[in-house]
Parts: C-alpha cells; structure tokens; sequence
C-alpha cells in the first residue's frame, strides 16, 4: 500500500473495497452483473427500505427504539439492514461512488448548511431554522 493509500485508509470513515468485491465475486459466480444495473439496484434497494420500514409501521415510538434488541423483532431489523447496505454498497460500486469520499463530503457540507449553534435542539428544515 502507498502511503497516500495507507493515510486515505486510515481516515476513512467508511471503508466498502472488501465488501464491494466480496459483493462483485458474488454476482460474477452467479452471473448477475448482467441485471445490476443501477436502476435495478436502486429499485431493490427501495425495495428492501420497505421491508425494513414495514416492521416499524405501527409500532409505537418506544418500542421501535429497542427494536434491534427485541427478540421478536431484532432478526428482521438485522437481516433487514443488511440487505439494504449490500444493495447500497453494490450500487455505489457500480456507480463507481467512492462511498468514503460521498459520506466525507456530506458531513462538510451537513456541517455547514447546520450550524450547530442555530439548529441545536430543532428538527426545523435547515431554510426554517
């Protein structure tokens, strides 16, 4: 590794490259890169976000802040996550988005456009607050 590449991995808040080619040998070993393009991704994804919003639908706002723990719903939230950051990380790939620079640069500009000082203790839309 170079050193720039050692500085940029030591840095990285999000580190995909292992499971993007564990994801890209997946696909290649079943022949799937075929129907991976980004739509598809993007429509998977959506669809997995639903499955995961389907197990918060009616559930009451305490209860869903233990959902990850409860034992009658910790298996799906898990199982449910992890299909939506594989399709993520599957379509970021194909995209050729370098998640770890993606997330950096929107935590700068997040930063920004929300100062804490103005925004603290609000759920206000950034142009509201």
């Amino acid at each position: 590794m170079t050193d720039a590449a050692d500085a940029t991995s030591r840095n990285a808040l999000v580190d995909v490259a292992p499971l993007a080619a564990r994801l890209e040998q997946f696909a290649a070993e079943r022949d799937w890169a075929q129907f991976h393009s980004p739509k598809n991704l993007v429509m998977a994804l959506t669809g997995e976000l639903g499955e995961l919003n389907e197990i918060f639908q009616w559930m009451p706002e305490e209860a869903s802040r233990g959902a990850g723990r409860d034992p009658q719903t910790a298996q799906a939230v898990q199982d449910e996550l992890a299909d939506v950051l594989l399709y993520l990380v599957r379509l970021s790939s194909v995209l050729g988005v370098d998640l770890n620079a993606a997330v950096q640069q929107k935590l700068e500009a997040n930063a920004l456009r929300y100062p804490a000082d103005k925004v603290r203790g609000s759920s206000k839309k950034h142009s509201l607050s």
